[in-house]
């Protein structure tokens, strides 16, 4: 039995709220794919040669918040944790001596940090998407948020599994 809450999104709601408990919803689903387990089987790889694990998922979503949120939308500097130039995929490929409980945390902050920079704008709030110079609105961020997290919650569903035969959301 899981201990994380699963936010069931409104089936009638405004636009605003409809897509942030969407996005709840998803990152509550990895949160509890990844709940109960010890730091071996978060770290568990897929099959050779893809290195993606539990672990990996959660160290590439933090990163992927901060991106979106912090730097996109509000404009912060953007080191990245994981990623280098060296191991542009080091999220999923570094987690051999990864410490879970610190991955765990740095999620959760982003996820916190996202929701504060979310709160109270227009969907039509414009960030820059620095690569192309394009304008990004907080609505297109939002929803490649949904998508993100729903093609890795996939993923997630596959690796727990493959762990422990657990199924379900």
């Amino acid at each position: 039995m899981s201990t994380t809450a699963h936010p069931i999104p409104p089936y009638a709601a405004d636009e605003t709220a409809m897509l942030t408990a969407w996005l709840d919803f998803h990152r509550a689903t990895l949160a509890r794919k990844c709940e109960g387990l010890g730091a071996e089987q978060l770290r568990l790889r897929s099959v050779p040669p893809s290195s993606l694990s539990l672990l990996g998922l959660v160290r590439h979503l933090a990163e992927v918040e901060r991106y979106w949120f912090q730097h996109i939308l509000l404009g912060a500097e953007f080191d990245a944790v994981h990623w280098t130039e060296q191991y542009p995929d080091g999220d999923f490929d570094l987690v051999d001596t990864a410490e879970p409980a610190e991955d765990f945390a740095r999620w959760r902050a982003q996820i916190a940090l996202a929701q504060q920079a979310a709160a109270g704008l227009p969907l039509e709030t414009v960030g820059q998407q620095p690569r192309r110079g394009e304008q990004v609105t907080l609505r297109w961020i939002l929803v490649h948020m949904i998508e993100e997290y729903a093609r890795h919650n996939g993923h997630a569903d596959l690796l727990r599994e493959l762990i422990d035969g657990t199924t379900g959301d």
